[in-house]
Parts: structure tokens; sequence; C-alpha cells
């Protein structure tokens, strides 16, 4: 207001008065009656109280823009924060999948409860389902290089439980094996012979079949209480033909399934076949003595056998 410094004294300090008023928003009435017996102080308050409305309204403006834009920078920050956190676990949980499918991981009870949505969505996802059928076309491009002989002697070995038929319906209610094994649970799901046939693993059982292959289900279901209700499961399933299912008799009980499963392999080989092909979702499937030519682990992030 230095251009303004020509008026009276009075009207100088007047002005001073008005812009105070201003700023600090307490243009009252009774301010406003103390200035309005000079038409110069009027003016000045009139453009002066424009020009602060004016001035308000561009500092709203810029309030809420830099408002706006701390609450996306804070937004983003959190939303990059939790997709971090998230890709740690996913990397953490595919670490650990691959180092129990490599068997680097042993004697483990339950999955991590961190990684509870990994394996479910790995196992209901559609990735299984990739895997398993990459898996039987080199089952079946082995399976295919084998001259069959006539005498009927020569065998694959098949394990049923997720090999042949799937308990994932069941271990869904169990977190898929984030919960501890249920003995009795898993007995009362058996007993009622609705395991699903694993559907890459049928084709690859009736290839065998057709292929002139002796095809031996080996499990460590107990025959006793487990008996007819896996026959049937696994008939119903599609699974017919096969040479023998071999169930854990009351001889067996107390070994692990790699000494039980050896011992029946080994008096396969005794009576003659030739044991070209081994698959099981399990280690103790495969491992031990006579484990056959080659043999195909299946995936299973769910739980382990020893």
């Amino acid at each position: 207001f230095t251009s303004n410094l020509s008026l009276s004294l009075p009207v100088f300090y007047g002005h001073i008065l008005v812009t105070i008023c201003c700023y600090h928003h307490i243009l009252s009435k009774r301010c406003y009656s103390i200035l309005k017996s000079s038409d110069v102080l009027i003016t000045y308050y009139t453009q002066i109280q424009a020009v602060t409305t004016t001035m308000a309204r561009q500092i709203r403006v810029v309030v809420i823009f830099i408002y706006l834009a701390i609450f996306f920078k804070v937004s983003l920050a959190r939303t990059y924060s939790r997709a971090s956190i998230q890709q740690e676990v996913t990397n953490y949980c595919l670490s650990w999948r691959l180092a129990v499918e490599a068997n680097n991981v042993r004697a483990w009870r339950t999955v991590p409860m961190r990684c509870l949505r990994y394996v479910e969505t790995y196992m209901m996802g559609g990735q299984y389902e990739k895997d398993l059928e990459l898996i039987m076309d080199q089952v079946l491009s082995y399976a295919n290089s084998i001259d069959v002989a006539k005498d009927g002697m020569d065998a694959w070995i098949l394990d049923i439980d997720d090999t042949c038929i799937s308990n994932v319906l069941y271990y869904k209610e169990k977190r898929y094996g984030c919960d501890p094994f249920d003995v009795a649970g898993f007995k009362s799901w058996a007993t009622k012979g609705q395991c699903p046939a694993i559907r890459p693993v049928l084709r690859l059982f009736n290839k065998l079949i057709n292929g002139g292959f002796k095809v031996i289900l080996l499990t460590g279901r107990d025959n006793e209480t487990l008996g007819q209700c896996t026959i049937n499961n696994v008939q119903s399933q599609g699974f017919v033909g096969y040479e023998r299912l071999v169930m854990r008799t009351a001889a067996y009980k107390g070994q692990s399934a790699a000494t039980y499963k050896s011992e029946i392999r080994r008096q396969l080989v005794e009576e003659g076949y030739r044991i070209w092909g081994n698959v099981g979702d399990q280690w103790s499937d495969l491992q031990g003595d006579f484990p056959g030519n080659r043999t195909f682990k299946l995936p299973n992030p769910m739980y382990f056998v020893p």
C-alpha cells in the first residue's frame, strides 16, 4: 500500500486497520461501523474484502490439492507395502514347496500357516493339474520306449492316495495341510469311498494296461478297516484291470511306509516281476529297496508320509 501514503494519516491508519481485520477474519459489524464514515475506507474495505475472498478460495484449492497429493501418496505407499509383503510370502512359499518336492525338507508335520493361500491356489487354481500333465507326458514317453515281453511280468507300481485318487476335498477342510494329520478324520473320509480319480493318472493307468503292463496298486491303507471301501472307490473311478491291489496287513503294522513298501516290492521281484516304473506322491513310495527302473514323484505339498 505504499502508493497510498499520500492519504491523510487517519485514512492510512484506517487502511492498516482494515488490512489487519481482513487477514484475521474478524471484520465484524463493529469494525465496519468504525470505518463506514469514510468513503475511501469503505472502498478500500470492499476491495480488500474481494481480494481476501479470492485469496481464500485460491488457498482452499491449493490446500485441497496438497491434501489429495498426500492422500494418494500415502495410499500408494500402503498398497506397495501390502503388495511387497504378499510377494515376499509368495516367494517364501514357492521356495518351501520346491524344497518339499525335492525332499530337502523332511518330517514336516504341517504346512506353514502363511502358506495356506499359496497351497490352496496351487492345488485348486490349475497349476497342480498342469504339473501332473507334464509329469504324465514324461512317464508315457518312458513307458512307450519299453519293449513289453510276452510273459506278463513287466510291471508298474502305482500308489493310491493322491496318486490314483485325490484327497484334496478332505484336506480342504483341514486347511490344505495347515492342520495336523487327523487319523480318525481321514479314516472317516476314506470309508465314504468318495475320492475322485486324478484324471491324468487314470489316463496313464489305462495306457499301461492297454500296452501290456501289469499294474500293481500299492497303498499304506489298512486292509482290515479300509480294504473293501478302497477297492470300491478305485474301481468306481475307473481303475479297473489292475493285476492286484496290495494293502497294509497286521504283519506290517507299525512299519514306516518306505520299509513296508520296500518289502512288498521285494516280494514282487522274487515272484519274477520286472518293475519298470514306480509312481507316487510321497518320497516314501519311491525310496528303499527295489524301487523300480524309474521313479516318478507327483506333487503334493499338503502332507508328508515317512
